[in-house]
């Protein structure tokens, strides 16, 4: 997912999500999957040359089992860009449900928050 994301490939990052994506956002509200692919698209056509990455902060993954269901994975990530010239970066939290299903893992729903 973060290669997808840092390589800002929407259509490959579409393919972790199921069809029926909830993604929560603190800033945001929420948005289903089409309108977080919409969100996806618009963040990475202007910052095509800012080098916008998403970076795993290390120590911080989590996992744990949801039953037969699935995973929780709790982690932080840190967002990157350069904006005049200068590496700017912030650090949030993450909570993605990863549903286990018969096409492999999927995320079915998405909480980004602390922004």
């Amino acid at each position: 997912m973060f290669a997808a994301f840092n390589a800002h490939d929407a259509s490959a990052l579409g393919t972790f999500f199921t069809p029926d994506l909830e993604f929560y956002h603190d800033k945001g509200g929420l948005t289903r999957y089409d309108s977080t692919m919409a969100n996806f698209r618009g963040l990475f056509a202007p910052n095509a040359e800012t080098g916008l990455r998403r970076e795993l902060v290390p120590g911080s993954l989590e996992v744990h089992p949801i039953g037969d269901f699935g995973l929780l994975e709790v982690c932080q990530h840190r967002f990157c860009h350069s904006e005049n010239g200068k590496e700017d970066c912030g650090t949030f939290k993450n909570i993605m449900v990863w549903r286990k299903q018969d096409s492999g893992w999927k995320v079915s729903r998405v909480i980004s928050y602390d922004h």
